[in-house]
């Protein structure tokens, strides 16, 4: 699809794809709370996302703002890696993962997940209103 919204719907379906797969670690993190020796896992892709964000313009469009969406963006210019052990707890006899931090981990990534469903809702509604006002 070619077209208005393209870079943006794209962008919002690949980091909401990243979303779900650190909600996936996080539960896995919870699953195994209390296996012995358990290291707690970590997805991380934000700086990656934003170093994504800030590429040139390439000359199409100039950003005036450092707050403005780059209109080039490239979903195969960031990814997400995987941290083992990321900060975790040493106490003699337990797991190494922390529920408290978890739970934390997950409500955040919940809300940034719904927010962005919300955001590609919009995107999808606009289309629909630029077709139904040319059909007119």
């Amino acid at each position: 699809m070619k077209g208005l919204f393209d870079t943006n719907i794209q962008l919002t379906g690949k980091v909401l794809d990243m979303r779900l797969m650190r909600q996936n670690v996080v539960m896995s993190n919870l699953a195994n709370i209390t296996t012995p020796n358990y290291k707690a896992r970590r997805l991380n892709f934000e700086e990656d996302l934003q170093s994504a964000l800030n590429l040139d313009a390439r000359g199409k469009m100039s950003r005036t703002n450092s707050e403005h969406v780059p209109s080039v963006f490239s979903s195969d210019s960031f990814e997400a890696t995987m941290e083992k052990g990321f900060k975790h707890r040493i106490i003699h006899g337990e797991d190494n993962v922390d529920l408290d931090n978890e739970m934390t981990i997950m409500a955040k990534n919940n809300l940034m997940y719904n927010a962005l469903t919300t955001v590609l809702k919009k995107n999808f509604e606009g289309l629909q209103s630029v077709i139904a006002e040319a059909s007119r």
